[in-house]
Formats: structure tokens, sequence, C-alpha cells
């Protein structure tokens, strides 16, 4: 049983190998990100022997062509959140921060957690360009919003509420009746031009979030969860693609209450010896961007108020209770993540029965 942990940085990579009982089956080396380096690397840890795992910390995008390589020379390949590696301690008292040092604590916990680890696979890949899509979506779209306002700031002063003459919803390629209207009839020379460069600033950035939300439909779709998520309640195509960008795969939470954990909608608990608070705020320690999609969700349930619907329910009864707005919609929140854990699980297990009889 040979854990290799692998510190992945920018060009480079620091690589350390461990047996049971402490035994350095590979003294920490460095390899460079370069075709032949990431060779000389997959050629190391294969000279270790049958039963090798690799394990390596999600580091932004630096660690998808490491992880990529060595998949394809039938390396066991595990990416962790860097904060499981954190929490771990390494098993020393001493701060020691190197790289040689890192590469050793990242084989410990693979070997301690040797059970637990999960393989890399090709659709990670996808999930993670799903990812940065939805990344870059959210972060055009506060752009584009402030464009919004500017714009209509600046039409005001010739045409106030010409944003509210026009009912027709935004077009798939990013275009606003209002927005063309603008542009083809501005008039008062003194200002025209300021509000034609704003109306072109605002119709870019409405075309990138277009393509953005076309990328993440493509990318989302070739996932086999994604039927299920879209036929959800409350779930548009955007919010799909959102939703298992930021979730991942279900299959690495090993109950429903990690996923809750994850999204940081969980309550707190603050309790020490006969102290008992009995109103804790939740722990936010997961993905904003999650729980901001989350929010959008359950706003959908209390607006159209299905009172079919388990999540609407859950949240209806909360609400009869007395609860603060925060605090039925983020149990609205929870009770969606459950829900979803579930059916996505249900369906990413037996699609990977499918996949092991066409195998066989």
């Amino acid at each position: 049983m040979n854990a290799v942990g692998i510190d992945v940085s920018k060009g480079k990579s620091m690589v350390a190998a461990l047996r049971p009982m402490g035994e350095v089956a590979l003294l920490p080396q460095e390899f460079l990100h370069t075709e032949v380096g990431l060779e000389q690397m997959a050629y190391a840890i294969v000279a270790l022997g049958e039963d090798t795992r690799v394990i390596m910390e999600a580091t932004g995008r630096y660690h998808e062509p490491i992880a990529a390589a060595l998949h394809e020379y039938g390396i066991y390949v595990c990416v962790l959140n860097p904060l499981f590696i954190k929490q771990s301690g390494g098993g020393s008292i001493r701060k020691v921060k190197t790289d040689k040092a890192d590469a050793m604590k990242i084989a410990k916990y693979g070997l301690d957690n040797w059970v637990e680890l999960r393989e890399y696979t090709p659709m990670d890949t996808v999930r993670q360009q799903l990812k940065l899509c939805s990344r870059q979506y959210n972060l055009y779209m506060k752009t584009v919003v402030s464009l919004q306002n500017n714009l209509i700031s600046l039409t005001d002063k010739t045409f106030p509420g010409v944003n509210e003459l026009f009912s027709s919803p935004e077009r798939a390629d990013g275009h606003q009746k209002w927005v063309d209207f603008v542009m083809t009839f501005w008039h008062c020379d003194c200002i025209c031009r300021v509000i034609t460069t704003a109306a072109q600033q605002l119709l870019a950035g409405k075309t990138t979030l277009a393509a953005l939300r076309a990328e993440m439909t493509r990318l989302a779709k070739q996932l086999p969860e994604y039927d299920t998520v879209r036929a959800m309640y409350g779930v548009g195509e955007t919010t799909a693609a959102q939703l298992m960008a930021e979730i991942g795969d279900v299959r690495r939470f090993p109950r429903r209450s990690s996923i809750v954990g994850f999204a940081g909608v969980d309550p707190a608990v603050d309790q020490s010896g006969k102290h008992s608070a009995k109103s804790v705020p939740t722990t936010k320690r997961g993905s904003p961007h999650l729980r901001k999609t989350l929010y959008q969700i359950v706003c959908t349930y209390l607006k159209r108020s299905p009172a079919d619907e388990p999540v609407y329910q859950f949240l209806d009864k909360k609400r009869a209770e007395g609860k603060p707005y925060f605090v039925y919609m983020t149990a609205a929140q929870n009770k969606f993540l459950r829900i979803y854990y579930a059916r996505v699980k249900e369906c990413l297990e037996a699609f990977d029965e499918r996949q092991d009889t066409v195998q066989n």
C-alpha cells in the first residue's frame, strides 16, 4: 500500500510516498509540469508497484493537467479539498511550511484515510469546466447589473421610464427591446454619446452572459444527473447548471448532512457544560455561490406556493410556527439539498450500474 502525496504549485510539483508504519517509499522529489516532467513523475509512481494511490489538493487550475496526465497512465488519483489536509494537522505540533513537508503531509493523510479516498475521473474535468463557467457567469452578472442601473439612470434624463415600456423578456442572445430602443432612438446631443456608449457596454455584457449560459448548459448536459436536477421544482436551465457546478459529484458526500454542511446552511452548535444556545446562526462555511443559488430556488417556492411540494410544505410549516424570514428560508434550503442529494445519488448509482453492464 503506497500513498503518494503531491504538493502542486505553478509550474512544478513535489512528490513523496509513504507506506504503513511511516516507511518512506519515495523521498520528496520535484518534477516540472512539462511533457517530460509529467512522464518522469508517472514512471516514478508506477515503479512503486501495485496498490498505489496518488493524493493531491485542488489548487485552482494547476492540479488539473497533473491529475489528467496521471489518470491516462492508469494511476489511481484522488483530488481533495485543501481544507481536509489542513484540518488533519499532519501529526505534528510544529508549524512547518515547505513543499517537501506538505507532500509528506498529504501522503500521510492518504494513508490515514485510505478507504475513504475517491478516484478522479475524466467526468470531473467537465464538472471543473462547468464550475469555472458558473463563476464567470456570476462575475459578469454583477457587472451587467451595474451597467444596467447606470443606463437606466442616464435614460431617465431623456426617456424617463423607458425601461418599463417594454415587457418582452430578454432574448437568448442577450438583447432586450428597451436597450435596442435606446441605441436606435437616442436624442439630446449633449448626452447621446454617453447613453449610446453605456447601452453598447450593457449589450456587450449581456451577450457575454448569454454565451456563458449556453456553454454552462452544454457542459451540464454531458453529466448524467442533468435531467434529474432539471426536473426538480424551482430549478431552471441556469440554476441547474449552477447547482451542479458548485455541488459537484454528490457521491463524495457520505451522507445528506455532509452536503448541507458543505453548503453552510446547517445550524451551528454552541454548547459547553450547562450552556446550550437555543438560537444559533448557520455556519456559512461553504460556497457563497451555492447559497445564493439555493436562495433563488427557495424564492421560487415562496412566490409560487406549490402546495404539493415537500420543500414548500416544510417552509410553510416553519413560517406558520412564527419563525423569522431568514430562518424558514434557510430551513427550506436545507430541505431542498437533502432531497437533491437523495435523487441525484440514486441517479448516479443507476448510471454506474448501466455503465458496468455495458462494459461486462
